[in-house]
């Protein structure tokens, strides 16, 4: 099932607030949506599937009951191409549905004015049948890179609930986020939150650094493109009797 990661837009704002709600406690109002992307249009990123097949977790009403797909209060046909389209707001266009995104934001705090750029992540979130297949990591990856090129943001911030495991996971661990505090009671339901930060080094997050990194981490070193060389000159010193078009 092909992914696509691209910039968040208008559009996208309802199926971006559905998917904050099934996943998250931590809930916002859609003006709030609209002023990222209105105020930051270069730093949201949504992830979306171009399949319009029906999900068995899309499926189930809200005891978990298998729903029809014929259901005529959950599909219509488009009067223009004759497809099915869903009346659920996880598609943002017929064929296309979201299943992830990131909210984030340049640090607008008027008591902090005296600080270099710096942004912040206000929201992530992936659909649950989406989950462990780099979603989440991809869609940092081009959110933090647009901070540092597009913003000149210095570095970027966020929080995170004590017991997100996997969020604390990719933040630490793959996006190599520094752990600054633990502030206590942030959340509205009294649970502490780790307060994170990264130093954006824009050489660092180029996302030409992560596109063959499975392959890099074989052979011990990371691809490196001086520019100048043929990407093709092994091929052609050993005959393309062997190449797979």
């Amino acid at each position: 099932m092909p992914i696509n990661i691209r910039r968040a837009t208008i559009d996208d704002i309802i199926c971006m607030q559905n998917a904050n709600l099934h996943n998250l406690p931590e809930n916002y109002m859609m003006k709030y949506y609209l002023y990222h992307i209105l105020s930051w249009p270069e730093a949201s990123f949504v992830a979306t599937t171009t399949s319009n097949v029906f999900d068995e977790e899309d499926l189930k009403d809200e005891e978990g009951e298998q729903q029809q797909e014929e259901d005529d209060h959950l599909v219509i046909n488009d009067p223009i191409t004759g497809r099915e389209i869903k009346l659920d707001p996880t598609y943002v266009n017929p064929g296309e549905k979201l299943v992830g995104y990131v909210l984030v934001k340049m640090n607008d705090d008027p008591e902090q004015q005296d600080q270099p750029p710096n942004g912040h992540i206000t929201s992530l979130s992936v659909m649950r049948t989406y989950r462990r297949m780099g979603i989440a990591e991809n869609l940092m990856r081009q959110a933090l890179f647009a901070l540092r090129e597009l913003h000149d943001a210095e570095y970027v911030s966020l929080h995170v609930r004590q017991s997100n495991r996997a969020a604390l996971h990719l933040y630490r661990d793959t996006l190599e986020f520094e752990v600054l505090r633990i502030e206590k009671g942030y959340y509205q339901d009294g649970e502490d939150a780790y307060a994170m930060k990264k130093v954006l080094d824009l050489k660092e997050l180029a996302i030409a650094n992560f596109v063959h990194r499975k392959k890099a981490n074989d052979i011990g070193e990371k691809p490196e493109d001086d520019l100048k060389s043929d990407l093709l000159e092994e091929l052609i010193q050993g005959g393309l009797d062997d190449v797979v078009v």
